[in-house]
């Protein structure tokens, strides 16, 4: 209609056809637009303008770049275009480099100017002209603009300079959710999550009401520090004010209650979403994975596909990551043909390692070698070491050495591929090849990461490494370890030696399994937390075989549900039994 009206005008000057050009633009008809502005008899600066905004907004950086040259005089909207676009377009360096050259022609900055340098800076961490930037903001007098003031705060945020930011922060008394935001944002983004939530609470307390992506950046510090208790006071907060249902926040949510131990709690944040989004699926899906629930996994993703969702090579992960852990081996090898044949994804190398360590958990290791030295891209160590850790589960020494010898033609320090041959010299009584690993191992200077487990209570994370005794609790701990360990023998409990990868005496092995990091962890949960409590235990890897039997009987001793998440995956234990049926 407005073409029609256009068409009829009976005199028509350059304000019409920069209006109809824009109408063009803003629906993505950029081909019709460059005609008409081509065809207009006279343009003005404004004219310009739109057209190269509208190169830019389409990708066409390269033609907004030739139309910028051939413009007969420029404005500061042409500069800050120019310079929004080359950034926005991933053209950072460019963008900068337009901006010294806007300095040098004489056209006054502008505060949204300045604003997108600061985000261009804050893009390639370009800390000395950031600076330079900030004063001239502060010679110019913008200082207290609130988007200056927000992209100042996310400037020194991602130059890991959260002083900096601070001091822009406390230059005065803030009521812009915006500005909270960002401050809390930067520290999230710096993994100071305490301080985060920190500001979280002031901005409450100080009666700024937080939106969509205050919610999502406190609940992502509740990620991040695993405070189960924190996160659900945030989730209460954002029912009140109606954002639970909103997509970024709940798909932050989902992220939260998954990373925290509760699947549960992490479906019905999903289903409470009003629009879902790929990220939304694809959360929802990886965190079942990681749960071990395949078969939820599977039904998500078919509720998906009628849904209308189209899957992206982050979904079929999670869905090779689901039959992973569930064993769902013929499924897993559809997927992965699917993969191949799926219009919009390519196999790539995550894909390759969940296919790989598929078929090494269910024992086609021969298999497995034969589809990494057929793999369309180049294996890394990350797929290499998928194959060794099946080797281990199976003890094939053979194809294990093979396996750690491509890994560390790869990476010749990693400390992974020596403790897990290591292991399996140990599993398989080669003290003598133990010692020539570990020898080599001091002689390059690796050291080995040591196992450690945490329990998060109250917003405190208690630590502990094998028989620890630093805790100030550590009396009560052992105690209640020691009433378990004459518990689990009425139950029949006889340790199983092969994890106990010392060549040492047999009392002394069963004393290093029963003091290993979980267990101690476990029972500091048993002691500090109420009766019939669920207790959620971290570790920074595997959890070893015969702890995950003993934890299947103490779950059942105690009464108590105990939520163990390892390197790998999240095992829950109930009345005796573990989510990931003894498949891990």
């Amino acid at each position: 209609m407005a073409k029609k009206f256009f068409d009829e005008m009976p005199g028509r000057n350059v304000v019409s056809w920069t209006t109809i050009v824009n109408g063009y633009l803003q629906f993505g008809k950029i081909e019709v637009a460059e005609r008409l502005f081509f065809e207009m008899p006279g343009k003005d600066i404004a004219a310009w303008n739109s057209m190269i905004y509208g190169y830019l907004k389409f990708g066409r950086v390269d033609d907004a770049v030739n139309l910028f040259r051939e413009m007969p005089s420029r404005n500061v909207i042409s500069w800050t275009s120019m310079i929004d676009g080359l950034d926005y377009n991933g053209r950072t360096d460019e963008a900068l480099i337009f901006y010294r050259k806007m300095a040098g022609s004489g056209v006054q900055q502008s505060s949204n100017t300045l604003s997108c340098v600061l985000k261009a800076c804050a893009n390639v961490m370009a800390l000395h002209l950031g600076v330079q930037t900030h004063g001239q903001i502060v010679k110019l007098g913008f200082c207290f603009d609130e988007f200056i003031c927000s992209s100042l705060l996310t400037f020194y945020a991602n130059c890991k300079q959260m002083d900096n930011a601070c001091k822009v922060f406390n230059e005065k008394l803030h009521a812009n959710v915006v500005i909270w935001t960002a401050l809390l944002t930067g520290y999230g983004l710096n993994h100071e999550h305490g301080s985060a939530l920190m500001v979280f609470e002031d901005m409450i307390r100080m009666a700024v009401l937080p939106n969509q992506s205050s919610f999502t950046s406190a609940l992502n510090s509740c990620s991040g520090l695993e405070a189960l208790d924190k996160g659900k006071a945030i989730h209460a907060m954002a029912v009140k004010l109606g954002l639970d249902s909103d997509v970024f926040v709940g798909n932050s949510l989902v992220v939260m209650y998954t990373v925290c131990g509760n699947i549960n709690d992490a479906v019905d944040a999903f289903k409470n979403i009003g629009e879902k989004n790929v990220v939304s699926w694809n959360t929802v899906i990886v965190g079942s994975a990681q749960h071990g629930q395949g078969m939820l996994a599977l039904t998500l993703f078919t509720r998906m596909i009628r849904g209308e969702v189209d899957p992206d090579e982050i979904t079929f992960t999670g869905l090779l990551s689901a039959c992973s852990h569930s064993g769902m081996l013929q499924k897993a090898r559809c997927f992965f043909e699917y993969i191949s044949r799926y219009k919009s994804t390519v196999i790539k190398l995550p894909h390759y390692v969940c296919m790989i360590d598929v078929l090494g958990r269910c024992g086609k290791l021969e298999e497995a070698e034969e589809l990494i030295n057929n793999m369309q891209v180049k294996p890394n160590s990350i797929v290499w070491l998928s194959l060794l850790s099946a080797c281990r589960m199976h003890s094939n020494l053979g194809m294990a050495e093979r396996a750690a010898d491509s890994i560390l033609d790869l990476e010749p320090n990693c400390s992974a591929a020596y403790v897990l041959l290591s292991n399996i010299y140990a599993s398989a009584g080669k003290w003598s090849d133990v010692s020539r690993m570990r020898l080599r191992m001091k002689q390059r200077g690796i050291m080995k990461q040591p196992g450690c487990s945490w329990v998060t209570l109250r917003g405190i994370r208690h630590e502990f490494v094998s028989a620890d005794r630093s805790h100030p609790l550590s009396e009560k701990i052992y105690g209640k370890l020691d009433w378990l360990g004459g518990k689990l023998k009425e139950f029949g409990h006889v340790p199983d030696e092969r994890f106990a990868l010392h060549d040492v005496e047999e009392e002394q092995k069963l004393e290093m399994l029963s003091y290993h990091s979980e267990r101690l962890a476990i029972a500091f949960g048993l002691v500090a937390t109420a009766e019939g409590r669920a207790i959620t235990v971290m570790k920074n890897l595997r959890v070893c075989g015969d702890c995950h039997s003993a934890i299947k009987l103490v779950a059942k001793i105690v009464g108590r549900e105990i939520i163990v998440r390892d390197s790998t995956r999240f095992h829950h234990f109930r009345n005796g039994m573990c989510s990931c049926g003894d498949y891990w």
